[in-house]
């Protein structure tokens, strides 16, 4: 092939390609980000909605967990007096009942003067008479008849708050303080836990931590919201924003208020944990938008490919069938020179057999004394027959290379078959061919164009020639009935038509031949002609054996045959 024929349709696969892969891929990716885009935010919402919802449960829980304690320590210092209470003995009977109640989550229980020296105590540690005057939860006692601390360590060194109540004025005030189980409510915050790295803290209000993450690490957490991630509306209170420690990783931070807004309940989980199945989704998504997506580039090449080499397919075909055309151009100037030299060759030809015939008149009115006159006149007859003979071909070259007349006449096969043989005897001597003609005499007459029926069998008898060039061979030409129809057999000797062949022989342009041989026009043009006539041709053909034609063609109905034979008498 050409090189720039070649890159021509190199660029033509390349742009078929790009097309189809953008066609497909523009609204595959529109769609795709839509619905990743609307995916991711739905999602979104709803980790936000339910790390808001948890979060907020839990912040209701510690509330009631903090207010249930206070109300059993107000219950304690309301239903006892000061002096009752400063009995160690009624105590230590309060403390039992508490803690029957509640477990031992109330550790200790203690009584403390207006001075913040404690009166009376009932728990595990030797604390009778501790000085609280200088505590932050006593100091806040005397502007509040019931507080809950802040988590410190104090005298026991020990992480725990304290829930107070106090009555009185004056000198005459005291207070009745419960120590909580630290680890039992650090239990209840930790509780908290979603995914593999979520976990829950309280902060004060000064941003002191009032129970300590599991992993010492997310100290180092920033509040500070870096970046609003969501809000709820329904959860008054309740925030979320991002996080990040100092090694850059990302938190989903939750806050929600407790104690009356003195205490954060604060939730963190890292967002890669917090949107841990919506990554696998999309990695999944991703993959399958991969694998279409090779998938499309994969069918858009091979489709191309398969349409560019149809279209080269049909570029040769085309290129083909343009050299055909010249070809049969120039057999048709060819063809109507032959008609025209068979014309001026028609002329000379009646005068030669004019004059001989003159001659021969002569001959027998003044030349019956000459020696020679037998041998004169065969010479005479001879010239007159040659002449006759020649005036017969050239009349039927004539005939052969006039345009077609379609119109259909009444004839004898036996005979038409004869002419047909009479034109093609000289090449057949030349090709060493023999003739063999079995003819059924008594066959009835058909109705056809004569000029297309001599077109086809000079065709399919030429073609036998050819193909037994230049070794010779025996063409068998008959005609007989066969079932109703009338059957003629154009049989040779030939190498015969390989069985990959016989299905197109009947295509036009498809031709066996070398180039400039055949044009694949001739059996094409006999397949449509015999078709017209009402008839069919078929061909059987054994490599190495040789090839056979059979042309069916209707009988007038047998009504008009006795009519056609007494015309023939008449005439």
């Amino acid at each position: 092939m050409h090189p720039e024929k070649k890159s021509s349709y190199d660029n033509l696969s390349r742009n078929l390609s790009l097309t189809v892969i953008t066609v497909s891929f523009a609204p595959l990716i529109l769609v795709g980000g839509l619905i990743f885009h609307q995916f991711r935010s739905i999602y979104t919402e709803k980790v936000f909605a339910h790390l808001a919802e948890v979060v907020d449960k839990h912040a209701a829980d510690i509330n009631t967990f903090l207010r249930d304690k206070l109300t059993e320590v107000q219950y304690v210092s309301r239903t006892s007096s000061f002096d009752h209470l400063a009995t160690s003995s009624h105590l230590a009977m309060a403390l039992r009942g508490m803690q029957q109640q509640y477990g031992r989550i109330f550790v200790d229980l203690g009584v403390v003067d207006s001075h913040g020296r404690q009166v009376a105590y009932a728990g595990p540690f030797s604390l009778l008479g501790a000085d609280y005057s200088g505590a932050d939860w006593f100091r806040n006692s005397k502007e509040s008849d019931a507080i809950i601390s802040d988590v410190f360590e104090g005298l026991r060194q020990s992480p725990h708050f304290i829930i107070s109540v106090s009555q009185g004025r004056g000198e005459a005030r005291w207070t009745l303080r419960a120590t909580i189980d630290f680890l039992a409510f650090s239990y209840l915050v930790q509780n908290i836990r979603i995914g593999e790295t979520g976990f829950a803290y309280i902060l004060n209000s000064r941003g002191v931590y009032q129970t300590r993450p599991r992993d010492e690490r997310n100290q180092d957490l920033e509040l500070t919201p870096r970046r609003q991630l969501g809000r709820v509306g329904s959860l008054a209170g309740v925030s979320i924003f991002e996080s990040v420690d100092r090694e850059g990783d990302a938190y989903v931070t939750v806050t929600a208020p407790i104690k009356g807004g003195e205490w954060q309940l604060v939730y963190q989980q890292k967002s890669s944990d917090a949107f841990s199945a919506m990554t696998r989704t999309e990695l999944v998504t991703l993959g399958i938008f991969l694998i279409g997506g090779l998938a499309i580039v994969v069918m858009a090449l091979l489709i191309s490919r398969k349409l560019v080499v149809r279209f080269q397919a049909i570029d040769q075909e085309s290129e083909l069938m343009s050299k055909q055309i010249v070809e049969t151009g120039k057999l048709a100037a060819i063809g109507e020179l032959a008609a025209g030299i068979a014309h001026e060759i028609n002329n000379p030809v009646a005068i030669m057999i004019e004059e001989a015939g003159w001659v021969s008149d002569l001959m027998e009115d003044e030349g019956g004394e000459l020696p020679s006159y037998a041998e004169i006149q065969r010479a005479l007859t001879q010239v007159g027959n040659q002449g006759r003979r020649c005036k017969d071909i050239t009349h039927k070259l004539l005939s052969f290379a006039r345009q077609s007349d379609s119109r259909a006449t009444e004839m004898s096969v036996p005979e038409f078959i004869r002419e047909v043989v009479d034109i093609s005897m000289q090449q057949a001597r030349f090709a060493q061919v023999e003739f063999d003609l079995d003819l059924d005499e008594t066959m009835p007459r058909i109705s056809a164009s004569a000029t297309e029926l001599q077109q086809v069998l000079l065709n399919l008898v030429n073609n036998a020639i050819q193909a037994m060039e230049p070794e010779g061979g025996r063409l068998s030409i008959g005609c007989a009935m066969d079932e109703g129809q009338a059957a003629i057999t154009v049989a040779d000797t030939g190498p015969g038509i390989p069985a990959a062949n016989l299905g197109r022989i009947f295509d036009p342009f498809f031709t066996t031949k070398p180039v400039g041989k055949g044009s694949g026009l001739g059996l094409s043009i006999c397949f449509g002609i015999i078709h017209q006539m009402g008839g069919e041709i078929d061909v059987e053909s054994t490599v190495g054996r040789g090839t056979r034609f059979t042309i069916r063609l209707p009988v007038p109905p047998p009504a008009r045959q006795p009519e056609t034979r007494q015309e023939m008498r008449h005439d």
